[in-house]
């Protein structure tokens, strides 16, 4: 048996941001690692939220799948497994990696006890697939863990020549089943806008969507019906959702949430 101390809960410096299933998010207030040269700069980037996160998971007697590269610390009768259940099925993870950009083995964690994650400046997000209708479809790249009991399949973009023209990729890592699933984002939760949609249309100029309902069709589109309209307004390729579901959008994008509040945001 373990047992922990000044961690976590016990911390008056940590701080827990979410916790769902197994899962927990933390983050730390403040850093008090720091030296007379770079103390101002931690201060004031604790006072803007700029903060170093956590993925803390509890795993009794079940299993984890991570992003590879992720863990930092496992305590207790925890096992790491790749997974891979033979040359054919990792031929297949990696032509699934090809057209994702996730990666091509996502370690299995099985057991009973703690692991921790690497800490991050990304914010993450933990999404109950059962409000997904079971099926929910993610950004590139923005997979760090979910329940064993998650499988995962690629979702493909409708319209094939438009998606290579606006440079966004044809395929998403589509997430299904029941349990959790953690998702990176550019921004916090509280920034985030949910958009529940019955038998309609959203826009999107950039890749601003953190998820979406794989019920949704999603292609890429010119934003006016002309080449001569898209040319006027400036706007050219855009992303459309279409029908019934849900979308969970982040008012900055990857790019954008970099450099906002520098005064070189990206327009």
């Amino acid at each position: 048996m373990i047992k922990i101390n000044n961690y976590v809960d016990q911390n008056d410096d940590i701080v827990v941001l979410e916790r769902k299933g197994m899962f927990t998010i933390f983050e730390f207030v403040r850093d008090l690692s720091v030296y007379p040269w770079n103390a101002q700069t931690a201060y004031f980037m604790s006072k803007m939220g700029c903060r170093m996160r956590q993925l803390k998971v509890d795993i009794n007697n079940d299993a984890i799948r991570l992003n590879p590269g992720a863990m930092k610390m496992m305590f207790g009768n925890v096992e790491s497994q790749t997974g891979i259940k033979g040359v054919g099925d990792i031929l297949g993870k990696a032509v699934k990696s090809k057209m994702t950009g996730d990666s091509v083995v996502k370690p299995v964690y099985k057991g009973t006890g703690i692991v921790i994650t690497e800490p991050t400046f990304d914010h993450m997000l933990i999404e109950d697939l059962s409000e997904w209708n079971g099926e929910m479809v993610c950004d590139d790249g923005s997979f760090v863990a979910c329940d064993d009991e998650v499988k995962d399949s690629v979702a493909m973009r409708s319209n094939f020549s438009s998606a290579v023209a606006g440079g966004e990729g044809l395929f998403n890592l589509c997430l299904k089943g029941s349990g959790y699933a953690v998702l990176k984002s550019p921004v916090p939760r509280a920034e985030l806008v949910e958009i529940i949609m019955e038998n309609d249309v959203v826009k999107i100029d950039g890749d601003n969507a953190i998820a979406w309902s794989n019920s949704l069709k999603f292609t890429v589109e010119r934003s006016s019906k002309s080449l001569l309209g898209s040319a006027v307004n400036g706007e050219g390729l855009v992303n459309v959702y279409r029908g019934t579901g849900k979308l969970l959008v982040a008012p900055l994008t990857k790019e954008e949430a970099k450099f906002s509040g520098t005064g070189f945001v990206k327009t």
